[in-house]
């Protein structure tokens, strides 16, 4: 069994190998040959390590930056092909004792309106959202040991489990919240979560500690080792992301990086999922006071290097950016999207809440969201299959790694898309829905398959069945 107490964040996220790492770049972000090689070992498909990725995201040569976002293309569609996962953040409470200068939640800001969901609330915020027609949800909370009790989040999960309302009901729900010990991760895990997340902010430990002056979150090995807890707490779905425009952008990538070579080393398995949200306008927070926020075109190639890098890893791009921007790096490497989001506490159900965590940039609704990337050549995917089904961790990883993910999943978002047009889609994206999922059947590979799939879609059409899955 694995000790957690045998190794600590100072020694896996390790600041002189990173300024190494970024120096070697530095130094070679023109050296033709040196690139050339780390493509070479980039198109097979297996990985990259840390110092390599570094080296294309330095990169400075033109033609080789035009080879790394094709080749960042292909890398996703050979690995996720079409399927773009749908699903919503949930604000269960902004309840805060933490001091994070960055965030609207920190205890100073008197402007805030403190707000906790009683169960009733959460359950209306859940038929709120399962009448847009998600299936997937990610809880989020501030930190505050007399508000946000473990208890509390214990009792929320399992009262969104319950809900069934007309077709709708939550199949999947991840939780975001502060680190916590190996015993509540267990607990967490009997109640049956999806993927633990939780965001680093930043890698760089003298300025983390300046940006979480106050509070628990200003533990830095504490909150970066909180993977290593969970896991060892049996939760093998771990999500992990740093807030781009806290610190150097090529210092948190490399951080992120080393993050996942870690947890792959320790247990076997990277993150299921790696999220990249950059710092944003938010109620009593300027983001121009913070100098290192970076352009779309940085971002651009950060996720294009990210997928080349873990090619197996799902890449979150949520409402935070615009619509052009989730547009171009849709096809770069990003397999997971919000749609419809809400950052406020009870937002859903009383639009007229006023507590968001960040300004959202994309306000458009799930309907609008789905019929845009149809349009687009996707397929909006409401699928929870591996959890439901146990492939989660290394069990999902092996699928990845065996080519075989695209095969399941690719039917699985086909048939929850079919849910979607019939129980929520306006009469338009239905009609677009529709025309794909005839297209899209025939892409399936296997005969027996492409005959059960066929099935089960009429199954939901003609007979209201729900929730197939391979």
């Amino acid at each position: 069994m694995y000790d957690v107490n045998s190794k600590r964040a100072d020694e896996f996220i390790h600041h002189k190998e990173i300024m190494e790492t970024l120096s070697f770049a530095e130094e070679n972000k023109k050296n033709e040959a040196l690139i050339e090689k780390v493509l070479s070992k980039a198109r097979a498909g297996k990985g990259l390590s840390h110092r390599e990725a570094s080296l294309l995201l330095a990169c400075e040569l033109e033609d080789k930056n035009r080879e790394i976002f094709q080749l960042a293309k292909r890398i996703k569609m050979d690995i996720y092909g079409k399927r773009i996962v749908m699903f919503a953040p949930l604000y269960l409470s902004n309840y805060c004792v933490n001091g994070c200068l960055y965030c609207p939640y920190q205890f100073r800001n008197k402007k805030m309106p403190r707000i906790k969901l009683s169960q009733e609330e959460i359950r209306c915020e859940v038929i709120a959202l399962q009448d847009m027609g998600h299936k997937r949800l990610a809880l989020e909370a501030g930190e505050d040991p007399v508000h946000n009790t473990m208890d509390y989040y214990l009792e929320s999960i399992e009262t969104i489990y319950k809900i069934k309302h007309k077709n709708g009901a939550i199949r999947r729900v991840n939780i975001n919240i502060a680190a916590t010990t190996t015993e509540n991760y267990r607990l967490l895990k009997e109640a049956e979560i999806g993927t633990y997340l939780l965001f680093q902010e930043t890698y760089h430990k003298e300025n983390y500690l300046k940006l979480h002056p106050t509070g628990p979150k200003h533990n830095y090995n504490y909150h970066t080792e909180a993977m290593d807890r969970a896991m060892a707490g049996g939760i093998d779905d771990v999500g992990i992301g740093v807030l781009f425009g806290l610190e150097n952008y090529a210092y948190d990538f490399v951080g992120l990086l080393m993050h996942g070579e870690h947890l792959e080393a320790a247990f076997g398995v990277g993150p299921h999922t790696i999220s990249v949200p950059r710092l944003r306008q938010a109620d009593n927070i300027d983001s121009s006071g913070f100098a290192k926020g970076i352009s779309d075109e940085t971002f651009e190639k950060i996720i294009a290097c990210l997928r080349i890098a873990v090619p197996y890893a799902g890449i979150i791009v949520s409402t935070r950016e615009s619509k052009t921007c989730r547009e171009k790096v849709l096809e770069l490497g990003v397999s997971q999207l919000s749609g419809g989001s809400k950052t406020s506490v009870g937002g859903y159900a009383d639009s007229n809440r006023q507590s968001e965590q960040f300004e959202v940039y994309d306000n458009r609704s799930l309907d609008e969201i789905v019929n845009w990337l149809i349009s687009l050549g996707y397929i909006p995917s409401f699928c929870t299959a591996c959890y439901k089904e146990g492939r989660t961790g290394d069990r999902f990883m092996g699928l990845c790694k065996s080519g075989q993910l695209l095969n399941v999943c690719h039917s699985n978002s086909l048939m929850t898309l079919q849910e979607y047009a019939m129980d929520y889609a306006s009469p338009e994206t239905k009609r677009l829905a529709e025309v794909l999922i005839h297209h899209e059947i025939e892409n399936v590979p296997h005969e027996k398959v492409r005959k059960l799939v066929s099935e089960n879609l009429r199954l939901i059409s003609e007979k209201n069945g729900r929730d197939f899955r391979l």
